[in-house]
């Protein structure tokens, strides 16, 4: 019985941690934004995906984990405030999931779940739309 409980418990993840990375805004006053060069999202902070100096695992485009790397696994992701996931942030051009592809599902202007469809929930002047310059933005996480 004592096995069987524990290998219960080995199967079951305890917690998902997720490490927030700012805001992917076009605010430039918001101190969340990453648009703010003197608050949260500071380039030389190493947590920082506008890190300039390539130390840390967001900025360097070398890392696995960086926004700035073509070949990135483990890039962070856009997260609505619901929590609902909004794709992965980095420069990789043609993958579905990035959101800097143009024919993908978060940046095409017809895909329900992009923040360019003028139509949609995350319209241009929605206050969670990354490109409205007076809204909060999107959540960058790492999980």
């Amino acid at each position: 019985m004592k096995l069987l409980l524990a290998s219960l418990f080995a199967l079951i993840p305890l917690a998902v941690h997720a490490e927030y990375l700012g805001n992917l805004s076009a605010n430039e006053i918001d101190p969340n934004s990453i648009a703010d060069p003197f608050n949260a999202e500071n380039p030389d902070d190493p947590n920082s995906i506008t890190n300039k100096f390539e130390l840390g695992p967001y900025g360097n485009p070398y890392s696995p984990s960086s926004a700035t790397n073509f070949e990135a696994v483990n890039a962070p992701r856009l997260y609505d405030h619901e929590g609902n996931d909004r794709g992965r942030l980095s420069v990789k051009p043609y993958d579905r999931e990035w959101v800097s592809n143009p024919y993908g599902r978060y940046r095409s202007p017809y895909s329900p779940d992009s923040f360019n469809n003028r139509f949609s929930a995350e319209n241009l002047y929605s206050p969670s739309n990354p490109t409205n310059s007076y809204g909060r933005g999107l959540p960058i996480e790492r999980r």
